[in-house]
């Protein structure tokens, strides 16, 4: 049997919030499908996000798995919200590789608090990096693949929570749902492009968003000392295939094929990878 060609040969993808978790998925897996990747990540810590986030550390360690995949990446840091920053990555990466087929949005926080409780400053981090920084994602490469006139692909890592009502968590919510109005906006727009968008919706993930010290605290607060196992039991009844939590590689496997000429006319769909929790 013939094996099968790499689906993303000769193309160039830009993904943000790249230095872990599910961006670093993307990035390995579209390296190993042929893919030259942009990568972005703000790698440090911000003030209202409750647990640590990347490091330049990481965001090198990014770069050895794509190489170590077989592709090639330029990575560099920047914030989301600075649309002049992420312009220059793009640009630095574009003069690199010379072209640019696919975006994905995918940098995210969650700093959850009640409305009642939550401050102006955490409802602005939030909505600035998981929306706006969506919008900003977009404009940085948009045009280039416009211009380009060979078609492309959008896509925009939603949550379970841009579908359904979470508790708690109000400005995550109201900035997960806002992606899908604007991917359905943009899906219109770029139609005639050739240029396809979608958001993924993923349940609870295994990244270092859930899985370190002070998540466990938050969902077991009847519990003195609880572990990452404890905060699993409590997820777990929320998937109806009894998981507690889905890999960042199967992420990886539905935005891949979401991106591909698979999925040609796929585009103004909110795709959830959810183990059944929108069911629920």
């Amino acid at each position: 049997m013939a094996e099968r060609a790499a689906r993303f040969e000769g193309k160039v993808v830009f993904i943000t919030g790249a230095a872990r978790g599910q961006g670093r998925s993307h990035a390995v897996k579209f390296a190993s499908e042929g893919a030259k990747i942009i990568g972005v990540d703000v790698c440090s810590d911000l003030p209202e996000c409750y647990y640590p986030l990347a490091t330049e550390a990481d965001l090198a360690e990014t770069v050895k798995l794509v190489e170590s995949a077989g592709g090639v990446m330029h990575a560099e840091v920047g914030d989301v919200r600075d649309l002049p920053r992420l312009r220059e990555v793009v640009n630095a990466g574009y003069e690199r590789f010379g072209r640019l087929d696919v975006i994905v949005a995918n940098a995210g926080t969650y700093s959850p608090n009640p409305t009642q409780f939550l401050t102006s400053e955490q409802w602005d981090e939030t909505i600035g990096i998981n929306l706006t920084g969506v919008f900003n994602t977009v404009r940085a490469g948009m045009k280039k693949i416009i211009q380009q006139n060979e078609g492309g692909a959008i896509v925009i890592t939603s949550s379970t929570a841009g579908l359904k009502g979470f508790y708690g968590c109000p400005a995550y919510n109201a900035a997960k749902h806002g992606v899908v109005g604007f991917m359905r906006s943009l899906a219109l727009e770029l139609a005639p492009n050739q240029i396809r968008v979608n958001t993924i919706h993923p349940t609870s993930v295994a990244t270092p968003m859930i899985q370190n010290d002070l998540f466990p605290k938050l969902v077991r607060m009847d519990m003195e000392n609880p572990t990452v196992a404890d905060a699993a039991e409590f997820l777990r009844p929320q998937q109806p295939m009894d998981i507690p939590w889905v890999e960042p590689g199967d992420i990886s496997d539905a935005l891949l094929w979401l991106c591909s000429d698979e999925a040609r006319y796929v585009t103004g769909v909110t795709l959830p990878v959810d183990a059944g929790a929108l069911l629920k």
